[in-house]
């Protein structure tokens, strides 16, 4: 789920190659009788179930009596893992199976470190009941190299109090969410209509893909920055210009991040803010107040529809140096296509992987899970599935790009300098 760090595919594969020369370095988690079969290790990032005790307990028992192995679990820092993982793929040393963000996937997939699941996941019958947006972040060359686990997506949250005191239905296109911007900034002076955080990157991704625009493109295996097409500009345009030209926002907001947006919606400072799915049962706990106040609506698409929303989430694979590949596989089916899929989503605050489970949600009676949901079912998509892109992440190039437009600088040229860094990064020079 989280963005890697800098290290590019070269690096990586260079990593590789030098910490296989060097052995093991002596990280090693995974237990000695794992090569006979009996016992599985399994990688979990630490941190997305705040309290995952429970859920370890009965995911070791369903494995136990599925399979009459032992699973072994190690949690592993969410900073940590990309450098760890590396080393895993070097050494051996690592797990059988690891969770690995979507972003990860491409770039892992592509240095040789997973196992191509290709043939299981078809043989099952899990492919054509995987989220298509998920699919496509474990996939690489054609090949797919994990199972969706969880995902999340980004919706609008809002005040309905507010909506219904000013006689506001909830915008249904983009002329539209202009217009409820210009309104609130008349009628609610003292609140800001919708504030735009410089800091979170893919809240702008409904409005770059909604306007037919990408982050980059692929021509024949040849990655390019494409932010500076005249179909993401104008994206970038008109989300930009709800602060800058219709005062949805401060100039203070230009370098929020989405948890600054969600203090100030708590605070009963924003009206509408774009959030993730994960984050409305935040505002209710911090101010149980909000309870009966506040509702959620999808982005909407720029003549109506649901506008495509970043689906950001984490992978199961299974590394290359697992000894035990066909009981991995086994564990894999298991978390991501049964009960317990379903246990760690809603003790986590996110969805499960599945068509099938997705659809529980997006029908639920919960007006702050369904509108999310069905984004995620409707319009769910993925970053470029480029190697490199975890490096883009980690060059925060599309968050520089964000906060020099809200600052002052013209799209056309903070697009021509982020569309350029992109080329620079996925082309490795």
């Amino acid at each position: 789920m989280r963005s890697m760090c800098k290290a590019g595919i070269a690096g990586l594969t260079a990593a590789v190659f030098l910490l296989t020369a060097c052995g093991n370095d002596g990280s090693s988690s995974s237990s000695p009788s794992s090569a006979d079969g009996k016992s599985l290790t399994w990688w979990v990032m630490k941190g997305t179930n705040p309290d995952a005790t429970a859920f370890y307990a009965a995911a070791k028992k369903e494995f136990a009596a599925e399979t009459g192995a032992t699973l072994k679990i190690q949690e592993v820092q969410w900073a940590d893992a990309h450098d760890k993982l590396v080393r895993a793929f070097a050494g051996g040393g690592g797990p059988d199976v690891s969770e690995i963000g979507t972003t990860w996937t491409p770039e892992f997939a592509a240095a040789g470190g997973l196992t191509d699941l290709t043939q299981q996941i078809d043989s099952a019958g899990i492919s054509k009941d995987l989220i298509p947006a998920l699919k496509d972040s474990a996939t690489y060359d054609g090949k797919q190299y994990g199972v969706g686990w969880y995902a999340g997506v980004r919706a609008i949250i809002y005040r309905k109090d507010v909506f219904t005191e000013l006689g506001l239905k909830t915008p249904a296109n983009w002329a539209e969410l202009e217009q409820t911007v210009k309104t609130l900034k008349q009628k609610k002076p003292d609140m800001m209509p919708m504030p735009i955080a410089g800091a979170s990157s893919y809240a702008s991704a409904p409005f770059i893909w909604g306007a037919g625009g990408d982050f980059a493109k692929d021509s024949g295996g040849k990655w390019t920055g494409s932010l500076d097409s005249p179909q993401a500009r104008a994206g970038l345009e008109f989300y930009t210009n709800l602060a800058l030209k219709d005062d949805s926002s401060s100039v203070g907001a230009s370098t929020w991040k989405e948890t600054d947006l969600l203090d100030s919606f708590v605070k009963g400072k924003a009206a509408m803010v774009i959030q993730g799915n994960w984050t409305p049962k935040t505002a209710v706990a911090t101010d149980p107040t909000l309870k009966d106040k506040i509702g959620a609506f999808p982005i909407p698409g720029k003549d109506g529809g649901i506008a495509p929303a970043f689906l950001g989430g984490s992978n199961l694979a299974v590394l290359k140096t697992s000894k035990n590949p066909d009981l991995a596989w086994k564990f894999i089916k298991m978390m991501t296509t049964g009960d317990l899929s379903k246990q760690w989503a809603d003790q986590a605050g996110y969805f499960p992987s599945t068509t099938t489970q997705l659809k529980q949600y997006a029908n639920s009676p919960d007006p702050l899970v369904a509108p999310f949901a069905k984004t995620m079912l409707e319009a769910g998509k993925n970053v470029p599935s480029a190697p490199q892109w975890g490096a883009v992440e980690g060059d925060q190039t599309v968050t520089q790009m964000l906060q020099s437009i809200l600052t002052g600088t013209s799209v056309q040229k903070a697009t021509t300098t982020a569309s350029d860094s992109i080329t620079k990064t996925l082309q490795g020079s």
